[in-house]
């Protein structure tokens, strides 16, 4: 677990670098696993129509309800080891 984590948190600081600026569908993805990995399933009430990025945010997060965080944490490192 240790070793994923660590790979987890690189993975943390090299999103922050990334060549190019991935598209808002991966945003998005990116930002529901690292939400699940960190946090776990949504609790959170969900937002408004009004608050159209809050929703989007809360929507991503959510769609990964029941994943279990390192299973979170190894598609996060997958995924931003595809975009670098």
């Amino acid at each position: 677990m240790s070793d994923l984590k660590t790979q987890f948190e690189a993975a943390v600081a090299n999103s922050k670098n990334l060549t190019e600026r991935p598209d808002n569908s991966t945003l998005l993805k990116i930002y529901g696993l690292y939400k699940q990995a960190t946090t776990g399933d949504n609790t959170d009430k969900k937002p408004g129509f009004s608050d159209m990025v809050g929703r989007a945010k809360w929507e991503a997060w959510d769609s990964f309800k029941g994943t279990a965080s390192e299973a979170a944490m190894q598609q996060y490192v997958e995924l931003i080891a595809s975009l670098d």
